[in-house]
């Protein structure tokens, strides 16, 4: 498994704009799509946002797109999660995510799957002022 680091959150006021990042190591980052959850108070788990091995392709939860940007970068070993537009109910504990790489034809059905991803970051948490 490769090991996951999150850091970057905070404190912000509604309309503010915050990036996200995940520090990977142990494992070839590259053999790894990767994703983010977030997980609000009360809440279950849910899913923000994926991006494949290589960064080609990227999946979004309905209610971050437009607003919301996945990366990453291979050589440094790093995901991101650039958030524009922060709403009060983007408050929440956001988790870097990892599972290998596997046979063409992932959707988003798989990657909104948490029970999917065998790797996992300890969480950043993210509060939104209103």
């Amino acid at each position: 498994q490769v090991q996951l680091v999150e850091s970057g959150g905070g404190l912000v006021q509604a309309g503010d704009s915050l990036s996200l990042s995940c520090a990977a190591s142990g494992r070839k980052w590259s053999d790894y799509d990767m994703a983010w959850f977030r997980q609000a108070p009360g809440k279950e788990r849910e899913f923000v946002a994926a991006i494949t091995w290589g960064g080609s392709t990227t999946y979004y939860a309905e209610n971050v797109k437009g607003r919301f940007t996945i990366s990453r970068d291979n050589v440094q070993y790093t995901g991101r999660l650039r958030m524009n537009g922060l709403k009060s109910e983007d408050t929440a504990v956001y988790y870097c995510a990892a599972v290998k790489y596997g046979a063409v034809g992932r959707t988003i059905d798989f990657y909104s799957a948490q029970g999917n991803y065998d790797s996992w970051g300890q969480g950043t948490q993210v509060t939104v002022s209103s």
